[in-house]
């Protein structure tokens, strides 16, 4: 009969041998069948078609006043600078694209993201903002916009830096340009023209 220190040698033993197989069955494949990058077929995301240019155009329309505003402070700007830019100032906006300037004009998406006041010289907005389409086949797509947004230069640049659905690989850039702008309120109806590439 064994005695209590042979059992507890065994059953050690024993425990260790059956973790030592479990990790090794639970361990990552072999480096030859898994690779951190490897190469695939454009045809697996549908980017065998060719690749196409297109212009949109619409109006956006950031909203501050009334009782549902589309653009709302998240953070204050700082009270520490005597600016004139308010500078540190972050809106959120969930705002309508609309194929006309004024509100009540055919909705066809909304511009959701944020604008923060990131120059102390002019007021000059750090943009990150989807294009988010409701109209036709671009229904459920995006279109990702990031960039310097100088408001009161007569036409602003900003890069398109990717989208999702039909805009999946978008690139290319828009241009965006005052329509009307209330001072007093800050409500303002901006012109945007999409130049994107996409399959």
């Amino acid at each position: 009969m064994p005695s209590q220190k042979q059992l507890t040698i065994f059953f050690f033993l024993f425990l260790s041998s059956c973790l030592t197989l479990t990790s090794i069955s639970s361990s990552p494949q072999k480096e030859e069948t898994f690779e951190f990058v490897r190469p695939i077929d454009r045809k697996l995301l549908g980017l065998n078609k060719k690749e196409q240019l297109s212009h949109f155009r619409f109006y956006w329309h950031d909203i501050l006043s009334g009782k549902n505003p589309t653009s709302i402070a998240v953070v204050p700007p700082t009270s520490k600078l005597n600016s004139t830019s308010a500078f540190g100032l972050v809106d959120m906006f969930d705002n309508p694209l609309t194929l006309g300037p004024e509100l009540s004009s055919k909705v066809v998406g909304k511009s959701q993201g944020f604008y923060a006041s990131a120059s102390q010289d002019e007021v000059g907005l750090f943009m990150a903002m989807n294009f988010a389409f409701i109209e036709r086949q671009y229904n459920g797509s995006t279109i990702s916009i990031l960039g310097r947004n100088c408001v009161f230069h007569k036409v602003r640049e900003m890069p398109i830096i990717g989208g999702s659905g039909i805009f999946r690989f978008a690139r290319g850039y828009v241009e965006a340009k005052t329509h009307w702008f209330d001072l007093k309120s800050g409500d303002a109806v901006v012109e945007y023209n999409v130049y994107v590439f996409h399959y």
